[in-house]
């Protein structure tokens, strides 16, 4: 999920009662009213999402919950830890995930660079920092600041960082976030970085989701949802306050308050080259739709008269940058900006008089371009821009009260991602990278335009031979689709390449072509292919292209992963014996509804902490937040809409279904546990195969430490390995070992 902010059923007909640690008077099905026979359509069934018998698996910390969710990882890690593969993968992604040659990324500011590393001796991480000259150096003299193992021991808490916010310019008070064990809910603490420890008597904020802006040495502006009067349904704050130095947090002043309906309300500091500051809020009224604030210290809030479906990018040079995700028409001016412009307006002249002062044009993407991140230097505002799915970056000039731009020199044919950058210096860092190229460090200066690579990882697998293709396919409505193959050059189309398809297709989030060790040892040496389908919910090609895919209309994006599936294997290139389909969060419902709709097309399909119930979404931790994307689920139309692809709703008794990995995180507090729990829960006691496995700490990532991240990457690729490469068992013959 971005960062940014931003009835009726084919269901269990005929379920069989399987001893699972249920209650003794629990039904075996959500409440039914069947209108006509067992093997109705989904539009002849209604269901009561309120009344469902394994509600009980909701209770994220439930004592009997949790004892079927040991059963449950005791016999997926028998069965994938049993394989005579799995130790060798694991210590192949350990050896991957705690190298030291890795580039060591981090944040520049205040004349160091500001980075957060863990490797096999420092599980938990330590946060360091070097000299921008050190850092160039081949070996960088890295100077810890905070030493999270230490803390974790001598705290006995399973700490995971969560970042830090250090107050311009000194930089010698920083909010630090950590996470119990990967939750989104954090504790904040203040730390001095020139004692290195934390500030006695100084700011704790309690375990929350929320957000801290500095305003001063001894104030800050905080939003924190510690209780329901500033907590919204979404569970975010809903109430920003000023904090005061010495004072108790429950005595802090409202600034400015939300609606309990809205997603959430942040506090954000926006800080020129020149020092000046603007204390603002974001308000989201739904994931896409947000007001924004200015908060003057002496003066009521004030909105800023600018697009809801608006995200504000940066602050340079007095203008404040902005992209848009709607067309946006002046009235009084008759002139119109297209969904996907970058836009600015002068931040002083809007703090005098109110108004919406001159909109200034940056840029306007063509038809296959795509706005990527910003970064600012004391001199230009950089911008990463894709066009078809390949980057580049813009330098942008604000001169005469007017834009420039020119392009930077950066490698072609790569994904480019903005990395660390100062508004007070004129360098900023740039990470490039492909499927087959390792990532590479540039240094760009933006006063004479360069740039240079300064690091590069080594290879972590043997690429000879692998060639990348970038091919299209047609959707179910004309729609021309675009996807990646990794594959080895010499492959023989005879369909039987073993093929692991990924997609995202939501909340306008693009997936470029990423260099991963992990993969590329553990699945493509092994003569695996590797696909990424640029499917529409994604941000690939824009906000349109994103918004064909929301709510009720959400089936396109399904259609396209489908049409890309039966384009590998009109191909030759694999058929559904060797085909399986991998997808995360809004990607684990994606293959939800792989595994319900066209259970014909994969071998195997794996739902990583996964959406699956989508008629209780919104009801479980961060789901109505999302609403914005899939709809409501109260709403008549989009809630028979949703119970038409929900996968936990949809899978039939009678179904022929491939094998499906589920996994997902007692300690995700996003997307709750209790959607993978309740579909393998159904799946056990409809008598399908599958294999779900839960991390106990992790988050929404299902991983806490590198050993926990090797270790989920070992289970994977081993799942993938006995489905994908061992021998399909003949109709009626006995499955392989290691196989269900």
């Amino acid at each position: 999920m971005r960062k940014t902010l931003k009835p009726v059923l084919s269901l269990l007909a005929i379920e069989l009662l399987v001893a699972c640690g249920a209650p003794q008077n629990e039904t075996v099905a959500p409440t039914a009213k069947m209108t006509s026979d067992t093997q109705s359509s989904a539009q002849e069934w209604t269901v009561d999402p309120d009344d469902d018998p394994r509600l009980w698996l909701e209770e994220v910390e439930g004592e009997q919950a949790l004892e079927w969710v040991r059963g449950q990882n005791t016999r997926t890690l028998s069965r994938l830890e049993g394989d005579p593969r799995y130790p060798v993968l694991l210590a192949e992604a350990q050896e991957l995930y705690e190298s030291e040659d890795r580039i060591p990324y981090g944040s520049y500011f205040g004349g160091f660079i500001w980075n957060f590393w863990r490797d096999a001796n420092a599980s938990h991480g330590i946060w360091r920092r070097t000299t921008l000259d050190s850092y160039l150096s081949n070996v960088p003299e890295w100077d810890i600041v905070l030493d999270l193992d230490a803390l974790s021991e001598e705290e006995a808490t399973n700490w995971v960082w969560r970042g830090a916010d250090c107050l311009a310019p000194a930089y010698e008070r920083c909010m630090i976030t950590l996470s119990r064990g990967g939750s989104d809910a954090a504790v904040r603490r203040e730390f001095s970085t020139l004692k290195r420890d934390f500030v006695t008597g100084g700011f704790e904020a309690p375990e929350a989701k929320g957000a801290i802006a500095w305003l001063d040495q001894d104030t800050l502006l905080i939003g924190v949802a510690t209780a329901p009067d500033n907590t919204t349904a979404s569970g975010y704050p809903m109430v920003a306050y000023r904090w005061s130095r010495g004072t108790p947090l429950a005595e802090a002043q409202e600034v400015i308050r939300g609606d309990p309906d809205d997603v959430g309300l942040w506090p954000q500091r926006f800080e020129d080259h020149d020092g000046s500051v603007y204390m603002m809020a974001a308000e989201a009224n739904t994931f896409y739709q947000t007001a924004y604030w200015y908060l003057p210290q002496d003066a009521p809030p004030l909105q800023l008269p600018i697009p809801a479906k608006t995200s504000i990018q940066a602050l340079h040079r007095g203008q404040l940058v902005f992209s848009l995700e709607q067309e946006w028409q002046l009235s009084d001016e008759g002139k119109t900006f297209p969904a996907g412009a970058l836009l600015s307006i002068s931040v002083a002249d809007f703090v005098a008089t109110g108004e919406l002062p001159e909109v200034h044009t940056l840029y306007i993407p063509g038809a296959t371009e795509a706005l990527g991140g910003v970064a600012v230097t004391r001199s230009a505002l950089l911008v990463a821009i894709d066009n078809n799915v390949v980057g580049g970056v813009s330098a942008f000039h604000f001169e005469e009260n007017s834009w420039s731009h020119e392009s930077l020199p950066v490698p072609a044919n790569l994904t480019i991602s903005l990395g660390g950058s100062d508004r007070k210096e004129d360098l900023a860092f740039i990470n490039a990278e492909g499927f087959l190229t390792p990532d590479s460090l540039l240094l760009a200066d933006t006063t004479a335009m360069t740039v240079e690579a300064v690091k590069r990882i080594p290879d972590r697998f043997d690429t000879t031979g692998l060639l990348v293709e970038q091919r299209t396919t047609v959707s179910e409505d004309g729609t021309v689709v675009p996807y990646f193959i990794v594959r080895h050059e010499n492959v023989v189309m005879d369909s039987a390449t073993p093929t692991l398809l990924y997609a995202y297709g939501g909340f306008q989030v693009s997936i470029r072509p990423s260099y991963s060790g992990s993969r590329g040892k553990l699945w493509l040496e092994r003569g695996g292919a590797y696909v990424v389908a640029n499917i529409r919910g994604g941000g690939e090609f824009g906000p349109s292209w994103h918004q064909a895919g929301l709510k009720t209309e959400r089936q396109r994006i399904y259609d396209d992963l489908i049409a890309v599936a039966e384009d590998l294997s009109s191909s030759g290139l694999t058929d559904p014996n060797h085909l399986a389909v991998y997808g995360g969060s809004n990607g684990g419902l994606l293959t939800g509804v792989m595994y319900t709709q066209r259970p014909d097309l994969w071998r195997a399909v794996i739902s990583a902490v996964p959406l699956l119930d989508m008629l209780r979404y919104h009801q479980l931790l961060a789901g109505a937040s999302w609403m914005g994307e899939y709809g409501n689920p109260d709403d008549p139309e989009e809630g028979a809409f949703l119970l038409s692809i929900s996968p936990y709703h949809n899978v039939r008794a009678d179904g022929d279904y491939p094998e499906i990995y589920l996994y997902t995180s007692t300690k995700d507090d996003r997307v709750h546990p209790g959607h993978a729990r309740k579909m393998s829960h159904l799946l056990e006691a409809l008598g399908h195969d599958y294999l779900y496995f839960e991390n106990i700490d992790g988050g929404h990532a299902a991983a806490a430490n590198l050993s926990e991240y090797a270790r989920r990457d070992a289970l994977l690729y081993t799942f993938l390995l006995q489905k994908l490469l061992d021998p399909v068992p003949a109709a009626g013959a006995a499955a392989p070992s290691g196989s269900s």
